[in-house]
């Protein structure tokens, strides 16, 4: 086993919404290729359904069964580790035969049920810190998990409400989650949203490389990007998304040298 200073960050990236087969399978090729070139430890990221859209018209996503059959068509291809969220206990089971690592959205962060029913699957469990919750509480999260008996759990951090309409990154929550005795990722893409923007969740993507730049400085284990090959046309999240073809620079700049 690697020694903890040697161990490669982890890299959790791939399109907010999955759109399809032949995207999934460009975004997660790529990105492996550029994580095999940047020393990272890659896990392709995709919704499959977008449960918790500002807009009751918004697009909410392809559904369970085809994810399903996509990301074992991703893991056979192209080698890659999967990870998607889950909004609801029954999904947790329906997933575990295919994924790697079982999220919890940030919104859902405290919901006991969907937690251990996530740690019941023995998969890693990445809980995301919710907006309105102080670094520190995520331990009572953590420790729903470890009830089950799974140990394997990480936290991300995705930002802090400021006001009513924006999101902002701590320094001070990475210190604290650090201190959780669980991995902490840092999600530079959603940090940079601005949430209840008329209707829509707008984003401010110029500051996603310092983000990520303020989680190298912190020592965190792992980064969360949502990539896409052309933003504007993504069916959610597209004004805080990298653009595929610019994501090297972004890695290029945050990789361990």
């Amino acid at each position: 086993m690697e020694s903890k200073s040697t161990q490669k960050k982890i890299l959790i990236a791939g399109p907010c919404s999955l759109e399809g087969r032949i995207q999934a399978h460009e975004i997660s090729s790529k990105c492996s290729e550029l994580a095999d070139k940047y020393g990272f430890d890659y896990y392709f990221k995709a919704s499959f359904d977008k449960a918790n859209r500002t807009s009751v018209n918004s697009k909410r996503g392809i559904g369970i069964d085809k994810a399903i059959d996509i990301f074992a068509e991703l893991k056979e291809l192209d080698g890659c580790k999967i990870t998607t969220d889950i909004h609801e206990p029954w999904q947790a089971d329906k997933l575990a035969d295919v994924v790697d690592i079982i999220q919890i959205p940030a919104y859902l962060c405290r919901q006991t049920d969907l937690l251990v029913t996530a740690g019941h699957t023995w998969k890693t469990v990445n809980i995301k810190k919710g907006q309105f919750i102080d670094g520190s509480k995520m331990i009572h999260a953590i420790n729903k998990v470890k009830s089950t008996g799974n140990n394997k759990i990480m936290v991300t951090e995705r930002g802090s409400m400021f006001g009513m309409g924006d999101l902002v990154v701590d320094p001070r929550q990475i210190v604290d989650m650090k201190e959780l005795g669980v991995p902490v990722i840092l999600d530079c893409t959603h940090s940079t949203q601005r949430p209840n923007s008329g209707g829509t969740t707008d984003g401010q993507p110029k500051y996603t490389l310092p983000i990520a730049k303020v989680g190298k400085a912190l020592g965190v284990d792992g980064y969360f990007f949502e990539v896409h090959e052309n933003p504007s046309a993504a069916w959610s999240d597209g004004s805080n998304m990298v653009q595929l073809d610019k994501f090297e620079n972004i890695l290029n700049e945050i990789q361990d040298k």
